[in-house]
């Protein structure tokens, strides 16, 4: 005897749901069309950007970097063992990813508060300009990712997330890497190129 059912077959969807994927292209396009802007302006108003870049802190902007990278690999670890079922070491390794999250904040508001000190505002120049929007704007991300991570970390230390359920923690993964790729992006654009 054949059973036949009217259901269609599941597409699997990716690690945090298609919602948030959709949310990553549509950041990524963002970022890149001002990324092509800034470029652009870069070729067009050469000693401006060359100047803006020599004004920028390197060292700073290197260590973000790492912290950065740094938070991205505490999330793959949170996630890595909370998929294995170690629940606590899951909540200590997300924690991790905030204190990165928090540190990245702490030291772009250190460069933002020298740059101020120093005239170079948001309608400076052309640099400054496209410097703080697409600075902000990850800056922005960042900080929503601290308060998405904190609750995520609060949901693991309550039992809300195990081994089979754990979706929500790979959705914030996922966002978290979207802020380590905008930066690895926007780095060496802003920072390194002259």
């Amino acid at each position: 005897m054949t059973v036949t059912t009217n259901e269609r077959p599941r597409i699997e969807e990716p690690p945090g749901g298609l919602l948030v994927w959709l949310i990553v292209g549509l950041e990524v396009i963002t970022f890149g069309v001002g990324l092509a802007v800034f470029a652009a302006e870069s070729t067009a108003q050469a000693a401006v950007f060359r100047r803006g870049r020599e004004e920028l802190n390197q060292g700073i902007a290197l260590a973000n970097t790492l912290i950065l990278l740094t938070g991205g690999w505490c999330m793959a670890n949170s996630i890595a063992r909370l998929r294995g079922g170690e629940v606590r070491a899951a909540g200590r390794w997300i924690v991790g990813a905030m204190v990165s999250a928090a540190f990245f904040l702490g030291l772009k508001s250190c460069e933002y508060a020298d740059k101020i000190g120093h005239g170079h505002g948001l309608h400076a120049d052309s640099f400054y300009t496209l410097y703080w929007l697409l600075t902000g704007f990850h800056f922005l991300h960042v900080a929503a990712a601290l308060v998405i991570l904190g609750l995520m970390a609060r949901g693991i230390r309550r039992g809300d997330y195990t081994a089979a359920h754990h979706e929500d923690v790979a959705g914030s993964g996922v966002f978290w890497h979207l802020c380590d790729l905008i930066w690895l992006l926007l780095y060496p654009i802003i920072y390194l190129l002259r």
